[in-house]
């Protein structure tokens, strides 16, 4: 008899070829996965591929209300549990069951007891979307019938690095975004429950250019979007030492295709006590930029290296004396690079990676004046 399952990663695969977006590309990825591998609820989000915490887009499928998203991400963060995310993004098979790991024991689980139980939920199969160590997604189903089947987490596996790359290519910044006059740094204050207590403008101006996701009311008459919450949460992990990762920053795609740089810290109180955490929300600086885009196009750190000093206008010869590479290597990279990126040459490749792409988050040009020679412009350096 055929397996109807055996389709199901090409059929996925096809699907999300078509996708327009990531938001798009959740939709139909959960679709096409619900035919074969039956659940009644998902989160799907994508992740900052640096530090894995949880970015826009989101999107959450049957699963109770927005305070119980924000319980869930808590309780990720915050608590005791079996296969947490950041976990799961080093390991062999980037899926796991939480009954296949804990021996048909979920309640070992913190998450499982305090918060899936109570909603009917009897398994939850979690996923990376990685590729190498780069997580660009997160996946959580959940089952109220009976547990997650091997064979269902080896599918689910299985479309980890496929799902990944699609996503990753939704991560580049577009080639023309308006410049606008952004706001300066925007400050949130949480107390040492984590409730958000203080706000400045600026904040919510950067707070409003975010896409549509779970977010949650505060008592500054704000909501506030769940990956502002995480990173928040994050930063009280880190100071209590339950995760040792010290990443505490996340990339926030605007709706206009901007980007924005989430940054939180925890403080400490009087007598060393947990203190408030500060947030800090700004644009994007280029040099962050420069990172994200070439992690989009697939470059090594290397190839980034390379490109770099191309923009820079430096030589082969020179490129390969600064590396202590040979030129033949250095043109060798180069190839690579332009195929990634789909340019033939290397003004190309700057126009693509750095005019069209986040050129617009540059100061303006400012102007030089020589002597007995008309006035320039020159761009202050981005790289």
């Amino acid at each position: 008899m055929t397996d109807p399952c055996r389709p199901v990663p090409s059929a996925v695969a096809r699907a999300v070829e078509r996708a327009v977006d990531a938001v798009d590309l959740f939709h139909r990825a959960s679709a096409e996965l619900r035919r074969c591998v039956p659940f009644q609820s998902a989160v799907w989000t994508a992740a900052d591929p640096e530090t894995g915490l949880i970015t826009a887009p989101m999107v959450v499928e049957n699963l109770g209300s927005g305070e119980d998203c924000a319980a869930y991400w808590e309780s990720e963060l915050l608590e005791e549990n079996v296969v947490p995310f950041r976990e799961l993004a080093r390991t062999p098979v980037p899926a796991a069951g939480l009954r296949a790991a804990t021996g048909d024991l979920p309640a070992r689980s913190a998450r499982f007891r305090r918060l899936l139980l109570g909603q009917g939920v009897h398994d939850e199969l979690r996923a990376v979307l990685r590729i190498s160590d780069r997580p660009w997604g997160l996946v959580s189903l959940f089952r109220t019938t009976e547990a997650f089947r091997p064979d269902e987490i080896t599918l689910l596996a299985g479309l980890s690095r496929p799902l990944a790359a699609r996503l990753r290519g939704f991560a580049r910044p577009p080639r023309s975004v308006p410049r606008t006059d952004s706001p300066a740094p925007g400050l949130i204050l949480f107390d040492a429950s984590g409730e958000a207590v203080s706000v400045n403008d600026e904040a919510r101006q950067h707070l409003a250019a975010l896409p549509d996701g779970p977010s949650f009311p505060s008592p500054l008459g704000l909501r506030l979007p769940i990956w502002v919450i995480g990173t928040a949460l994050q930063a009280r992990a880190v100071a209590d030492g339950r995760d040792h990762s010290g990443n505490t920053r996340v990339r926030i795609r605007t709706s206009d295709g901007r980007w924005l740089n989430c940054h939180a810290s925890s403080l400490t109180g009087p007598g060393g006590r947990p203190g408030p955490v500060a947030l800090v929300i700004e644009p994007a600086t280029p040099a962050d930029l420069a990172v994200l885009v070439a992690e989009a196009y697939g470059l090594t750190p290397r190839e980034l290296q390379i490109t770099q000093l191309v923009a820079r206008g430096t030589t082969t010869a020179e490129i390969a004396a600064a590396l202590f590479i040979s030129p033949h290597t250095v043109r060798d990279h180069l190839k690579t690079v332009f195929a990634k990126t789909r340019v033939s040459s290397r003004g190309a490749l700057v126009a693509r990676l750095f005019t069209e792409h986040y050129w617009p988050a540059l100061p303006e040009p400012r102007r030089v004046e020589h002597p007995g020679r008309p006035a320039t412009r020159v761009r202050t350096p981005h790289i």
